[in-house]
C-alpha cells in the first residue's frame, strides 16, 4: 500500500479510502490510485484486512454435490453477486444434506472465519439440521423449508406452478395432469400445491398425481403411461428434463405435441428453446434469488443480529410452441 501511495503521490490513507470505495476522494485522485494499483499489480491482503476491520470478506456456502440445474444455477448466481459485492465464496460440497453433513460443513466454514453462511437446502432432511445449528455467524437458507425459522430466500414455486397450469387451462384444456419431482424436495411440494390450487380455482378435476424425479428417464416412463390415457391432453412437468422425457414418449406413441398433447415445464434450461417443439416453461430468476440471499446475509453482518425474514422471488412464464388448444 505504501508503494502504491508513493507511485500515485498520495498518502497510504488515501489508498485505503480508494480500496474501500470511500466517497470523500476526488475522481482524479481515485483514477491515479487505481492506475498505480494496476501498474504494481497490488492485491489487498484479505487476512490482514480481517484482522484490522474484524470483518471477513469470505462467505461460506453449503450445497449438495449435484449437477441438477436449479441448485447449480443458484450456486453460480450467488458466486457472481458475491464477487460483485467484494466477497469471495468458499463452497462446502456435501454428498447428503443431512444433519451431520451440514454441521460438519458449517464447522469447516467457521474455521475459515467466514462472515456468513448460505445453505442451499431444497430437501426435507436439511430442515432439522438448520434448525439445530447454534452459531453466531449470519445464516441464510436458499430454497429451504418455507416453515423454517431460518432466514430464507426461495423461488415462488407455488406461483410458478399456478402459472403453468393456468397457461394450459387458458388454451382450452379441461384439466391438467402433473408429473412431479421427488417427494422430499420443497420445490416439488410447492409445484404440486400450485398445480392443485389452479385446478380448484378453475373448478377443474384434479387428476391423479404421477410421481417422478428430476430426470428425463422418469419423464419418459411417465409419458409412456400418460400416452395411453386419451383424456390426458395437457401435462405440467415439474422440470424441463421430465418434459423432455415426456416429449419422446409421446412421439414414440404417435401423440403429437402440441396438436394432441400440450406440455409445460419448469426451470427454462438452456436447451428448452431447442426441444421439438420448443418448450413453454417457467423461468426462475436465480440472480434475483442470489441477490436477495446476499442482502439478507449483509443485513445480519451489519446489524450483528440474526434474521428470520422470508424473501420469495416470483418466476416468469416463457411461452413457446408446446401449448395449443385441444384437438376437436
Amino acid at each position: 500500500m505504501t508503494d502504491v501511495a508513493r507511485l500515485a503521490g498520495v498518502s497510504h490513507q488515501t489508498v485505503s479510502r480508494v480500496l474501500n470505495d470511500h466517497p470523500n476522494v476526488r475522481e482524479q485522485t481515485r483514477l491515479r490510485v487505481r492506475a498505480a494499483i494496476a501498474e504494481l499489480g497490488y492485491r489487498p491482503n484479505r487476512a490482514a484486512r480481517t484482522l484490522v476491520t474484524g470483518r471477513s470478506q469470505l462467505i461460506g456456502v453449503v450445497a449438495q454435490n449435484s449437477t441438477l440445474y436449479g441448485p447449480a444455477s443458484l450456486l453460480a448466481a450467488f458466486e457472481q453477486v458475491a464477487a460483485e459485492a467484494g466477497f469471495a465464496v468458499s463452497v462446502g460440497s456435501v454428498r447428503l444434506l443431512d444433519h451431520r453433513s451440514i454441521a460438519e460443513a458449517v464447522e469447516r466454514h467457521l474455521d475459515q472465519r467466514v462472515a456468513g453462511i448460505m445453505v442451499i437446502a431444497p430437501v426435507t432432511s436439511a430442515t432439522a439440521a438448520l434448525d439445530g445449528l447454534r452459531t453466531d455467524v449470519p445464516l441464510v437458507s436458499v430454497d429451504g423449508d418455507p416453515a423454517s425459522t431460518t432466514a430464507l430466500v426461495t423461488v415462488d414455486q407455488v406461483a410458478g406452478a399456478r402459472d403453468a397450469t393456468r397457461c394450459l387451462l387458458a388454451a382450452g384444456h379441461r384439466t391438467v395432469w402433473h408429473v412431479s419431482g421427488p417427494p422430499d424436495w420443497f420445490d416439488s411440494a410447492g409445484r404440486i400445491e400450485g398445480w392443485q390450487q389452479a385446478l380448484r380455482e378453475a373448478g377443474a378435476e384434479v387428476p391423479p398425481l404421477v410421481s417422478g424425479d428430476w430426470t428425463a428417464a422418469a419423464g419418459y416412463r411417465a409419458g409412456q403411461m400418460l400416452a395411453r390415457v386419451p383424456e390426458a391432453t395437457a401435462i405440467f412437468a415439474a422440470n424441463d428434463h421430465l418434459a423432455l422425457g415426456i416429449l419422446r414418449a409421446m412421439s414414440e406413441r404417435g401423440r403429437r405435441v402440441p396438436e394432441d398433447v400440450s406440455i409445460v415445464g419448469f426451470d427454462d434450461v438452456p436447451e428448452a428453446a431447442y426441444f421439438i417443439p420448443p418448450l413453454t416453461t417457467i423461468r426462475p430468476d436465480f440472480p434475483a434469488v442470489a441477490r436477495a440471499g446476499l442482502a439478507l446475509l449483509l443485513e445480519q453482518i451489519e446489524s450483528g443480529r440474526p434474521a428470520s425474514r422470508r424473501e420469495t422471488i416470483a418466476p416468469t412464464l416463457v411461452t413457446r410452441d408446446s401449448v395449443a388448444p385441444p384437438a376437436a
